[in-house]
């Protein structure tokens, strides 16, 4: 069961109750569902029953306590527990859950995350005549148009070298009337930095404004540039390039992708790092880092993707780009070891469980690149 897939559950338990006389609301037309919070458990918590005691008449925690026997007899849901003034803590059938992630993110593919449907918003993004604040903005509305919202970016100055080096773009520049503010203003580069920034180029430079909080000093030296596990846009950029070899490599042993469990011949084999022209994570120290179980690794990396549209939502709505290009290094960080174990090895012949990894692996590519998109920044599939 996929994030969507549970809002949609929750939904219907609300409905059910509703129907069967024992809630007196108008249904929602959205259940947020994000991991458990302090003191929460289970895989996923929804505060649905807060949002509808008010209409209700009814305390949050007995609007939770009538809706958990609908949530618990539902399909791939193993238990419901009530925390706090009446949190849904939400336990799933994690093999069954991590089968339908994987098969929604393949059918969405670089689209999974955004939002079914326009919502009607109009979003106005307006910023200084600053370089950061527009690659902000930019990447700022490409969050929102993936959430339905109609977006116009303009700004107070531009550069054509902002163009032209970083290929941000803005809809109209000039100074805007008194009723429409600057509403985009994160810590700008200092002058004496801006030509450094610039020497990046766009894939680093974008990266060097958008990775860091909007309060934050962007630094621009040559760090974004070097090939190493310090590099966290390399890890991100390497993450993708090994899980599209992992495809190519997977069609010359003449097998291909198909989502289910992932554990399975040779699950027990531990998997770290390499270094050289293998695959793994690049370290600078030339040693393998130490070694992780496909079963911690799997679980890991499937929550990091379960988190992908909560992300996607959090940054368009708070204008944080920084909130994705972070979300990216723990992709890339959960995703590389799992890597090491998609194709057999030596005499080993393609299982069920390796088409269900590199479905896994294929996944990780369409999250990452989709996410480097939203950045402007490439993906590329060799590196």
């Amino acid at each position: 069961m996929t994030p969507v897939e549970l809002s949609r559950t929750v939904l219907h338990a609300v409905r059910r109750a509703v129907d069967a006389g024992e809630l007196s609301v108008a249904v929602p037309t959205r259940a947020v569902v994000a991991p458990p919070g302090p003191g929460g458990c289970g895989d996923y918590a929804t505060g649905i029953a807060l949002q509808l005691a008010r209409p209700a008449g009814q305390t949050p925690f007995r609007v939770a306590e009538v809706l958990r026997p609908y949530l618990v007899g539902a399909d791939g849901i193993t238990d419901v527990v009530l925390t706090g003034p009446g949190f849904l803590n939400i336990s799933l059938d994690r093999a069954a859950a991590g089968v339908g992630l994987v098969g929604e993110i393949l059918r969405r593919g670089a689209r999974y995350g955004y939002a079914e449907q326009p919502d009607g918003r109009v979003v106005q993004l307006h910023c200084p005549h600053d370089l950061r604040a527009v690659v902000v903005a930019e990447a700022s509305a490409r969050l929102l148009r993936s959430q339905g919202a109609l977006v116009r970016v303009t700004a107070e100055g531009f550069e054509d070298a902002w163009a032209s080096v970083l290929g941000v773009t803005v809809d109209a520049v000039g100074v805007a009337p008194a009723e429409l503010p600057v509403n985009v203003r994160p810590v700008p580069v200092p002058a004496s930095e801006t030509a450094d920034l610039m020497s990046l180029g766009r894939d680093a430079g974008r990266w060097a404004l958008l990775h860091p909080a909007p309060h934050d000093r962007p630094r621009t030296g040559d760090e974004h540039l070097v090939q190493r596990e310090s590099n966290p846009l390399f890890r991100v950029r390497y993450a993708h390039s090994r899980a599209r070899a992992a495809t190519r490599n997977a069609a010359d042993l003449g097998f291909t992708a198909d989502p289910g469990p992932v554990t399975g011949s040779g699950s027990g084999t531990p998997i770290g790092s390499v270094t050289g022209s293998g695959s793994g994570t690049p370290t600078g120290s030339g040693t393998p880092t130490v070694t992780t179980p496909l079963a911690d690794a799997a679980p890991a990396l499937l929550a990091a993707l379960a988190d992908h549209p909560r992300v996607l939502a959090a940054a368009a709505e708070h204008r944080a780009p920084d909130r994705l290009a972070r979300h990216l290094v723990v992709v890339a960080d959960a995703a590389l070891p799992f890597l090491l174990t998609v194709l057999p090895r030596g005499g080993e012949k393609p299982s069920a469980a390796h088409r269900a990894r590199l479905a896994l692996a294929e996944a990780v590519g369409a999250v990452l690149a989709g996410g480097l998109d939203f950045l402007g920044i490439d993906a590329p599939d060799h590196l």
